[in-house]
């Protein structure tokens, strides 16, 4: 089994999600009137549930199943 820590890559993700919720928070309106606001909500949710996923990845990590 190859030895992977997952860090770097959920660190990466929560960025890249939180960076996408920034950039498209300020076309709220546009948006919106487009129909398109899931996107925003999707990019908040990608993040929140990458924040969520750090003590699951500590757990498994401190118990040995990451490799």
């Amino acid at each position: 089994m190859l030895a992977v820590n997952p860090r770097p890559v959920v660190f990466a993700g929560i960025a890249a999600f939180t960076v996408t919720f920034l950039v498209l928070l300020p076309f709220w309106s546009w948006l919106g009137s487009h129909g398109h606001r899931v996107w925003l909500w999707t990019a908040l949710a990608g993040a929140l549930l990458g924040l969520l996923s750090l003590p699951l990845v500590r757990k498994h990590a401190d118990e040995g199943r990451l490799g």
